[in-house]
């Protein structure tokens, strides 16, 4: 077991700790934030549903995940209150599967259900006795008592019978001459002398007592540090690749699909036919079909700007990869609904959740584990200087 609860241990207090210096984990406007991951969970869980509510106290989730990956892999680490910590583990695997890597194709692709599985042998077995809190907890409670140490020692069968004065020619005295075996020997089948056993119930007593102290410092352990490593964090301020746009400007706000943000004026009944004074007729500009997501010139060439998909309502991505040329993208991460970010410098959108990257000019995906490229969408300049997405 100690493999197993050593990467098991050391990745989740890794992953907690992580979380809680990176302060963009909890600023809304960046795409790797708790806010950003929950929203694209709705789209893409099987439990969407339950997720709408979390989502008015992300930070809170936030939090209470990353202080649980901490306290779980801690007691993983040191073996204390093993059976709950690893059902604490599975659990949170669990949920993560459910909210971030449900869709991931093939299904091996996604790492938590592995975790998830990862987790069973613990919580089936603890932490197997060897360099355990636990162990030495309930050892300590013995010794305290009185009560000799519990050791489990391996002994074939035959050092058995080497010992036993019952043992006669392959025959046992003790029944009645017959056959030796293991299942009806009463050499392993006696029990201590019931006046020397320990009042279990005060044994389990002072156990408890002794792993509920232990519980509330390593709880407060978690917390203090836990709240130190954010601080540094915040101190330090966050990091992310090189290249991104440090600002990603955001195109006005579209209007109603079709709908024109001009007007033309039909003459009155009750004015004259003709008119000297009348103005000459002039041609409206004309515009591609679609729906005005903002000026052409908000988007910075070989930059990018967001914009909000008016039919599906995605947040999405405008490239002018050239002077002129125009590409838009849904921003959706196809493998666990997080949204990308655009480099310039790289030319590529990479999702700051699981590394994923896409071409910058097709969308297509070039390094995994998304499985397919992101959604394009037609998007085209008018002669009024504005973007239409279609």
């Amino acid at each position: 077991m100690l493999p197993l609860r050593g990467f098991l241990g050391f990745t989740f207090v890794f992953a907690g700790l992580q979380k809680l210096a990176n302060p963009g984990f909890f600023d809304a406007s960046n795409p790797a934030s708790i806010q950003a991951q929950l929203a694209g969970a709705q789209r893409a869980s099987p439990i969407h549903g339950l997720l709408g509510p979390l989502s008015h106290v992300s930070i809170l989730v936030g939090l209470v995940i990353a202080f649980a990956e901490v306290a779980i892999g801690l007691a993983t680490l040191f073996g204390f209150m093993a059976r709950v910590a690893a059902a604490g583990g599975l659990l949170l695997s669990f949920m993560l599967f459910l909210t971030v890597s449900y869709h991931s194709h093939p299904y091996y692709t996604g790492s938590d259900i592995v975790f998830m599985f990862a987790w069973v042998p613990l919580v089936i077995a603890g932490a197997g006795g060897v360099l355990s809190a636990d162990t030495f907890l309930a050892q300590r409670a013995r010794v305290e008592m009185g009560a000799e140490p519990i050791a489990t020692v391996p002994v074939s069968f035959a050092v058995v019978r080497r010992v036993c004065g019952q043992f006669d020619n392959g025959r046992c005295k003790a029944q009645h001459g017959a056959p030796c075996a293991p299942a009806p020997c009463p050499f392993l089948a006696q029990q201590p002398d019931r006046t020397r056993r320990m009042d279990q119930q005060e044994m389990d007593r002072r156990t408890m007592l002794a792993t509920g102290g232990a519980a509330a410092g390593l709880s407060a352990a978690v917390l203090l540090g836990g709240g130190t490593v954010a601080g540094l964090g915040r101190l330090a301020g966050g990091s992310g690749p090189s290249g991104k746009d440090q600002s990603t400007p955001t195109l006005g706000g579209a209007t109603a699909a079709g709908q024109r943000t001009g007007s033309t004026t039909t003459p009155s009944s009750s004015a004259p036919a003709t008119s000297t004074s009348a103005p000459p007729p002039t041609t409206a500009p004309s515009r591609p079909a679609g729906t005005k997501i903002g000026p052409a010139s908000g988007v910075p060439v070989g930059g990018a700007a967001s914009f909000q998909d008016p039919s599906s309502g995605d947040p999405s991505l405008v490239v002018q990869p050239a002077a002129g040329t125009f590409v838009a993208f849904d921003a959706v991460c196809p493998h666990a609904g997080c949204t990308v970010e655009y480099y310039s410098s790289q030319r590529l959108f990479i999702c700051p959740c699981h590394g994923s990257e896409f071409n910058g000019r097709t969308g297509s995906v070039e390094v995994g584990p998304a499985q397919r490229g992101l959604t394009q969408l037609h998007v085209a300049e008018g002669s009024d200087g504005d973007l239409y997405v279609s």
